[in-house]
């Protein structure tokens, strides 16, 4: 067996006592990427000073998609965060639908998308494209579930996501698929990645219920491992979850999981 993936984890969901720039380093101790979301929280020199590989990081501030003042707000907060994402050597710039605040709340809930919504969503995220050219970085969007974690988000289904990154077609926007967040909105994980493998940028995992690693709920990981590599996928897989004990466990546990 061979690990045909580049794994990452999500430092702000693991070793929660330590300080950000320690849980980095030890994560590239184990050999793991490093993912961020919130980068106005930290010491961007002492993340920087730890050498390691960020390969996703929230790629904007605020914002969203569906309306012009929205979307000024989040291309103005994606211009700032793509520079903070070159210092840093982040791989993948994470964007939702709309801008999230407290628990993952989204900050305006939008309970119905309308057509007009999804148009400005399309162009928004053509002059992404084009903010991305500039900065030579790459932009994700991710799914996000709407039954239990984020109510209220537009474009939060994966079915959504696949289908504004795949009408804007560039190599500069591609699909951060979150299986945690499918499995709980839409399942079919296996059918979703095979559907969406020409777009997919990364993707992150966490067990249902609970998210907590992978072998701590109901999804079976190694299956949706073996379908990966026989499809042909070697990106990167990101665990976002947090640890249901010792997160060194945690991390073996999720390395194990995608060995295949």
């Amino acid at each position: 067996m061979s690990l045909p993936f580049q794994l990452a984890a999500c430092a702000e969901m693991i070793w929660r006592d330590r300080p950000i720039e320690w849980r980095a380093s030890r994560l590239k101790e184990m050999g793991f990427g490093v993912g961020l979301w919130n980068w106005p929280e930290h010491d961007l020199a002492k993340l920087e000073a730890t050498g390691a590989t960020f390969t996703i990081m929230n790629g904007y501030l605020a914002g969203r998609l569906t309306d012009d003042e929205g979307a000024a707000e989040l291309l103005k907060t994606a211009r700032e965060t793509a520079k903070v994402g070159k210092r840093l050597g982040v791989q993948r710039l994470n964007l939702h639908g709309t801008g999230l605040g407290d628990g993952g709340l989204p900050v305006q809930p939008i309970e119905v998308v309308t057509g007009p919504m999804w148009l400005k969503a399309r162009d928004m995220l053509c002059r992404i494209v084009d903010l991305a050219e500039e900065e030579d970085v790459t932009f994700t969007l991710e799914n996000l579930n709407l039954p239990v974690d984020h109510p209220g988000v537009p474009f939060g289904r994966a079915e959504d996501t696949l289908a504004l990154v795949a009408s804007v077609d560039h190599p500069r926007l591609r699909l951060n698929l979150d299986l945690y967040h499918a499995q709980i909105g839409e399942g079919n994980l296996i059918e979703l990645c095979r559907k969406s493998l020409p777009w997919i940028g990364e993707i992150q995992v966490a067990d249902v219920p609970g998210r907590m690693e992978p072998g701590t709920g109901e999804v079976n990981w190694k299956g949706i491992a073996r379908a990966l590599k026989a499809m042909g996928y070697a990106g990167p897989v990101g665990m976002e979850a947090f640890a249901s004990g010792d997160p060194e466990l945690a991390l073996a546990a999720f390395r194990e999981a995608f060995t295949v």
